[in-house]
């Protein structure tokens, strides 16, 4: 487990970068056949984006897995596409999967994603006595070194 950090921090990333919420929910418990192999899936695919270069694939990390929302970020929709669209990779063939496992039994499992395009300086974030989490620890943790408000850390020159 990762060391907490007393301080106040933010978050600093350069650029525009893409904000990925995916989850999954079990409309049918009695058809795991239908359910666990969604739930499989997930923690191998993030297990092979964190092992490959970011430079490589544009992915920069996660909040870890949660079957209500896991949280990715991606340098950007292109890399995300890149990586959701090729066929050697684990995303592909696990949707594949997916859509022929419940082509006949729709809604006992549901899954859904958000995706967010966000502008260099369009995010704001604070974070205390917390480990490096979520776009802290997809970009860098920077310690706040005045007594800003929300408002003042959403500057566009922040990058």
């Amino acid at each position: 487990m990762a060391p907490i950090d007393p301080r106040r921090m933010t978050a600093r990333i350069s650029g525009d970068f893409v904000v990925f919420l995916l989850g999954m929910r079990i409309n049918a418990w009695w058809r795991p056949d239908l359910w666990v192999p969604s739930l499989a899936a997930m923690p191998r695919m993030l297990q092979e984006l964190d092992r490959a270069p970011r430079t490589q694939t544009g992915f920069l990390g996660h909040n870890g897995i949660s079957m209500r929302c896991t949280v990715q970020y991606w340098r950007s929709f292109d890399a995300l596409e890149a990586y959701a669209r090729a066929p050697d990779r684990a995303h592909f063939p696990a949707w594949a999967a997916f859509n022929r496992r419940l082509r006949d039994s729709r809604g006992a499992v549901g899954i859904w994603h958000e995706t967010y395009l966000i502008p260099a300086g369009g995010f704001e974030a604070i974070y205390s006595g917390m480990p490096p989490y979520g776009l802290a620890r997809a970009g860098d943790a920077v310690p706040i070194t005045t007594r800003d408000a929300a408002r003042d850390r959403l500057t566009p020159d922040r990058g």
